[in-house]
């Protein structure tokens, strides 16, 4: 495969066949392998990720629907169908309620920060709510009918509703956080805001991304900071704001959690492409359906060579069909094997591997408990090493 260079969030240019140190990456080695519920932390022992993301879980839970109880019918109910609290016809449900990943973070930084877990709780039902507030949106603009196995909001209680319990969702983000009325939670506010924008910029890109032709690396890593990482990177400083933490101890671990977004992100494109729908709740070949200029595809027509080519030959005839929703499987699948035979799975695998070293490497400069270290390094393993 021809070498793809990459710009780092600090600037630093690094080859995709190099590790974050220099060192050669094994490019057989793929970045989802297992869904096991413990992995190895620096120290050699086992975390349970698992306990970490039910604990986040269990402590949020009742805070998100408490919130989500303010709102004004049937605002209430459809959120609580999203969430998979009740079904369609409003019978309780125990729906999948997704991984759980930003609460788990945001009770672990305040942990980091000194603080007890519980202090992080308003910050983790902010960050969740926030980010149930883009998958609302997302999936109507995306036109994704499945998440979490089961009917996106927009197809079962229609646009409007999606709409309106989306912008209803990031507004008591701000009031549970505000509602605090500590000097703390103002800097929190402040602090998700700025992420909720990020993320906004980053799915206007990837819209716009899908338009054109063309999209570059640096443009789609970019934009994957905005979209995914912003918020993660939110969610694990958030917790030690709230917990009295400064700015210098916030931003390091924001810098953790923007490169682990980064890695978490590349894992979700290659599951976009190759992902097993029982397992993440899509339609096969999902990313090349909604013609999804994602880091495989553009990592591929990076490369370079006759797979390449080719590739780029049916993606420019494909923004100009008018019959592309009616692709066969085979159709699809020929797609998928040209971007990996370019090297854009490989590469993707590289890169999600390559950020979540960065990730790891940015909570050195953290003075933190090692129990707490060693969680937020299980949890970053974790993101790399799941199926859906």
């Amino acid at each position: 495969m021809t070498t793809v260079s990459t710009t780092t969030a600090t600037g630093t240019a690094r080859s995709a066949r190099t590790g974050t140190r220099g060192e050669p990456v094994n490019p057989g080695k793929p970045a989802v392998e297992n869904t096991a519920a413990s992995v190895g932390t620096a120290g050699g022992e086992k975390a349970d990720t698992l306990a970490l993301l039910e604990r986040g879980r269990t402590l949020s839970t009742p805070v998100l629907r408490a919130a989500v109880d303010r709102l004004a019918a049937p605002m209430d109910t459809v959120a609580a169908y999203h969430f998979g609290w009740i079904d369609a016809q409003g019978n309780p449900a125990d729906g999948d309620g997704g991984k759980a990943v930003r609460p788990a973070l945001a009770l672990l930084s305040a942990e980091a920060a000194g603080a007890a877990a519980e202090v992080g709780v308003p910050g983790a039902v902010a960050v969740e709510l926030v980010h149930n507030f883009s998958l609302l949106h997302d999936d109507l603009m995306d036109g994704d009918e499945q998440r979490r196995h089961r009917d996106t909001v927009w197809k079962v209680h229609g646009p409007a509703q999606a709409i309106l319990v989306g912008d209803a969702l990031f507004a008591l983000a701000n009031e549970v956080l505000l509602e605090l009325g500590t000097v703390e939670a103002g800097r929190a506010a402040r602090r998700l805001t700025t992420a909720t924008r990020k993320l906004i910029d980053g799915q206007a890109q990837d819209i716009s991304y899908e338009h054109r032709e063309r999209v570059s690396v640096e443009e789609c890593l970019e934009m994957e900071g905005n979209k995914t990482g912003a918020l993660l990177a939110c969610a694990v400083s958030i917790g030690a704001v709230l917990g009295g933490a400064d700015d210098r101890t916030a931003d390091k671990l924001e810098e953790y959690g923007y490169h682990l977004g980064l890695a978490f992100q590349a894992v979700d494109d290659l599951l976009g492409i190759w992902g097993d729908p029982e397992a993440t709740g899509k339609q096969t070949w999902s990313d090349l359906r909604q013609r999804k200029k994602s880091l495989p595809v553009v990592a591929a027509l990076a490369a370079g060579g006759p797979a390449c080519e080719e590739l780029g030959r049916l993606l420019a005839a494909d923004a100009k069909s008018n019959d592309f929703e009616n692709f066969s499987e085979e159709e699809f699948a020929a797609r998928a094997a040209l971007i990996e035979a370019a090297g854009g799975r490989e590469w993707t695998a590289e890169e999600a591997r390559r950020q979540h070293a960065i990730a790891i490497r940015a909570l050195d400069d953290v003075d933190m408990p090692q129990r707490v270290r060693e969680q937020l390094v299980a949890l970053a393993d974790f993101v790399v090493v799941r199926k859906r």
